[in-house]
């Protein structure tokens, strides 16, 4: 059994960069569970435990609905929690509205569930996760900290391939291994 997801790789330019670091150094203090630079993504579908002969099924199903989808782009802007400041779980970057996005995330969706992968039914909500909230005791340093860049444009995100990973958990931190690349070529 591998844990497994299929996402967009991430690579972050320099403003993303320097927007981490400057939010991890004003919450410095705060129990944060940092997602690595390396290890950014864009998460279309977590299939978790998952068997050799059904990473083979998902393989095909997401291979098909990708070739010829054509690449596409969309722009990283913007910062914010999930749940609200009084209970956040979640720090984000957010994506700019981009309709081929949402139409390789559905046709990667249809072709999971038609091969019988049981998958969130909640809407898809397109982030960049920069940190999990283990506990926070100055909810207003992070309200403030994600305020100033709540409308700040960081970079444009080019899209030529979706990647399936499996996720190493270990003490130190995941470890996401490509399993397979799935060209939009």
């Amino acid at each position: 059994m591998k844990r497994i997801f299929i996402a967009l790789k991430i690579d972050p330019g320099d403003n993303l960069i320097r927007m981490i670091s400057t939010i991890r150094s004003l919450l410095g203090s705060e129990k944060i569970n940092w997602v690595d630079p390396v290890n950014l993504h864009l998460t279309l579908a977590f299939l978790g435990d998952t068997d050799e002969e059904r990473i083979k099924i998902a393989d095909i199903a997401i291979r098909g609905k990708c070739r010829g989808s054509g690449e596409f782009s969309f722009d990283l802007r913007g910062t914010g929690v999930f749940r609200d400041f009084r209970d956040p779980r979640v720090i984000w970057a957010g994506i700019g509205e981009c309709s081929r996005l949402t139409s390789i995330n559905d046709l990667i969706m249809s072709g999971l569930k038609d091969t019988g992968f049981r998958l969130e039914e909640r809407p898809f909500r397109p982030h960049l996760t920069l940190g999990r909230i283990k506990f926070i005791k100055n909810s207003r340093a992070l309200e403030s900290a994600i305020q100033k860049y709540r409308d700040i444009y960081f970079q444009q995100v080019n899209i030529s391939e979706v990647i399936m990973y499996e996720s190493i958990l270990k003490p130190e931190g995941p470890v996401y291994k490509p399993v397979s690349r799935f060209k939009l070529t």
